[in-house]
């Protein structure tokens, strides 16, 4: 099932996920790096956050956190449990997002996906999204998508 997160009783495993998934992934980020994950609670309470979890008070098998700006959606940060990929779960994250921020008036997503994650490159193709720039100096690439 696809809620709501709740702060409280999620941020504990959305962290962790965050911290051992994803930011390993990043050129420009460290799992050593405190401030980063001092802010993560912040970052989350900004925007939208969705979490995928078997019962509205399991914990998170995955997450995605999201802006709607004006007509942009913009993903941040999707994150599944590693012994729960490949069973949809980030797509219907996504399809969730997409459908929640085009209820917002969005017309196009962008997300930014690090050159290291090539199985996440190969998700967002298969759901329409297009590579647009890719940033050295990041080391990611920019991918857009209509929401038409």
């Amino acid at each position: 099932m696809i809620r709501a997160r709740r702060a409280r009783t999620d941020d504990q495993e959305i962290i962790r996920l965050i911290k051992q998934e994803l930011i390993p992934l990043s050129y420009t980020a460290s799992p050593r790096d405190a401030q980063t994950i001092r802010e993560l609670p912040k970052r989350l309470s900004d925007g939208v956050s969705l979490v995928y979890s078997r019962t509205k008070k399991s914990m998170p098998l995955g997450f995605i956190h999201f802006y709607t700006r004006g007509q942009l959606l913009l993903y941040d940060m999707l994150v599944v449990h590693p012994q729960h990929r490949g069973k949809q779960i980030g797509t219907l994250l996504m399809n969730e997002a997409e459908l929640h921020s085009r209820q917002q008036g969005a017309t196009h997503a962008r997300l930014f996906v690090d050159y290291g994650n090539p199985r996440a490159q190969r998700l967002y193709a298969r759901l329409g999204f297009q590579t647009v720039r890719y940033y050295s100096d990041l080391r990611c690439y920019e991918m857009l998508k209509a929401l038409v």
